[in-house]
């Protein structure tokens, strides 16, 4: 099913994180291929049915190896990081400051799981009032910064958080009472960041098929 953002609220961007350097997965997590396609590619082919734009943020080291990808690449649009070593927040600050004037979709490339459902969820019960619109982590109960909209009120104060040295996106989701709402399945928000978890989620995958 496809939800088209509503004109009414400000619009909606896509954003795909791909710039952590997945160090106990040993090999990029981006290009990790669960659904037919790199999962970087799949992401920001989802988004695009519901984005009005959507941008692969990356390291800007990462920028020279993308530019020999001259097959795929150069479809896509891409926000290398103006923030070195600071997460995802760098991510998240580069995109809006990029474009204020935009709510930005949050995914992170370690998330299979994700699907169409989850983002028609997500997006049907956005809350422009307040600063994102997360999932709650079932694990623990708390919001999940990697799978959210962030509202463009968030920005000063991720620009305030970022010059404090205060790195956590959740922390500004729980600070500052960000929408939290369950996830339509149980498994929406398992991460992957090991082989032996990529193994698990390959299970899972091979068993809904």
């Amino acid at each position: 099913m496809i939800v088209s953002n509503d004109n009414r609220l400000p619009p909606l961007n896509g954003l795909v994180l791909i710039g952590g350097r997945s160090l106990r997965m040993g090999s990029p997590k981006e290009k990790m291929r669960w659904h037919g396609k790199e999962q970087v590619y799949y992401l920001a082919d989802m988004l695009g049915n519901y984005c009005d734009e959507v941008y692969i943020s990356c390291r800007a080291e990462q920028l020279d190896e993308i530019a020999g990808d001259e097959d795929i690449a150069p479809a896509y649009a891409w926000l290398s990081d103006r923030y070195t070593d600071i997460g995802p927040m760098g991510g998240i600050l580069t995109a809006f400051e990029f474009r204020p004037d935009r709510a930005w979709l949050v995914v992170a490339c370690d998330l299979p799981l994700i699907d169409s459902e989850a983002l028609a969820y997500l997006i049907q019960h956005r809350d422009p009032q307040r600063i994102a619109t997360a999932f709650k982590n079932p694990q623990d109960s708390l919001p999940e910064p990697l799978f959210a909209i962030w509202e463009s009120s968030s920005l000063p104060i991720l620009q305030q958080m970022q010059a404090q040295h205060k790195l956590s996106p959740r922390r500004a989701l729980i600070q500052h009472q960000a929408l939290s709402i369950e996830a339509p399945h149980v498994n929406t928000l398992v991460n992957v960041n090991t082989p032996a978890e990529a193994d698990s989620v390959k299970a899972m995958i091979n068993n809904n098929d």
